[in-house]
């Protein structure tokens, strides 16, 4: 991937950054610097190390879905709401 002085001007413009041309220089030679190292990565031999997807082991926590009893009825709680439509909570429209 080639990485010039046009490039960091495109991106800038994509992020509507404002930058300098000293800072356009800046990027544009650390964004090398960065690829350059990176790619030193494609001459490792990797063959039978397995990937890392992650890194502590962790895992999800699962807990089975249950209805517990309620203090109100779905009656009370529909009673103290401002507008009801078909036995729910009418809300106003959020987009």
């Amino acid at each position: 991937m080639e990485v010039n002085c046009e490039t960091i001007k495109h991106l800038a413009s994509l992020s509507d950054f404002a930058i300098s041309e000293e800072q356009t220089e800046t990027l544009t030679k650390n964004l090398q610097d960065i690829i350059k190292y990176i790619s030193e990565l494609d001459s490792l031999d990797t063959e039978g190390v397995e990937p890392t997807y992650q890194v502590f082991e962790m895992e999800n926590v699962w807990r089975d879905d249950e209805i517990l009893p309620q203090d109100a009825s779905r009656e009370e709680l529909l009673a103290m709401t401002k507008e009801e439509k078909d036995n729910q909570i009418k809300v106003p429209k959020v987009l």
